[in-house]
């Protein structure tokens, strides 16, 4: 058995019914130097909620895995549509704070958190970033959907936990009243 084949059991015997139960799918897109590029179908806040379980499963699982990487469906392995990064843009990405934190956090925004939010017409800006805390702007679909807190605390604050070691919180900046079309509105709560 491959390294794929014994990612994809060690999902399938521990954490795939769960992911499947909250209405998202996970496929192993590559294994490749250690790192287990899982591609992420459905609902940010569904899987990126459990991927320190997931991590921590694989890495049980199949010693020679040391990191996990999930990105949208439809993107390749490096997180960019049909395309691999430079190993500068890898490295950027994966130190976090080796540069300006809002910088780090707008790319880790636009290459994980964007494309699957653009599914309900909804986009995520850096409105600033200073003493670890990165102020966010829900726009599009998300201003004012009645679930934009669940997508923010469960879906893009992980993500930019996990990739952001020096970051210290999260604050969103989004007029939400203003919101026009919101992807769930208020009364479908």
């Amino acid at each position: 058995m491959n390294l794929t084949e014994r990612v994809e059991a060690a999902l399938g015997r521990g954490i795939l019914p769960s992911i499947i139960a909250r209405g998202a799918t996970v496929r192993v897109a590559a294994v490749e130097d250690g790192v287990a590029t899982l591609e992420v179908a459905g609902s940010p806040g569904a899987v990126y909620p459990l991927a320190a379980r997931m991590e921590a499963l694989i890495r049980a699982a199949v010693p020679e895995v040391t990191a996990l990487r999930l990105v949208p469906q439809g993107y390749g392995p490096a997180g960019v549509p049909g395309e691999d990064q430079t190993e500068d843009q890898t490295e950027d990405q994966t130190e976090g704070l080796a540069g300006d934190l809002a910088e780090a956090a707008r790319r880790v925004l636009d290459t994980e958190i964007n494309p699957a939010i653009a599914a309900h017409h909804g986009h995520v800006s850096v409105a600033g970033g200073e003493d670890g805390w990165i102020r966010v702007r829900l726009e599009g679909g998300c201003q004012g959907c009645s679930l934009a807190e669940v997508t923010l605390r469960q879906g893009i604050e992980p993500v930019l936990r996990a990739r952001l070691p020096g970051m210290t919180g999260l604050v969103d900046v989004t007029n939400h009243e203003a919101g026009a079309e919101p992807f769930f509105s208020p009364e479908k709560r």
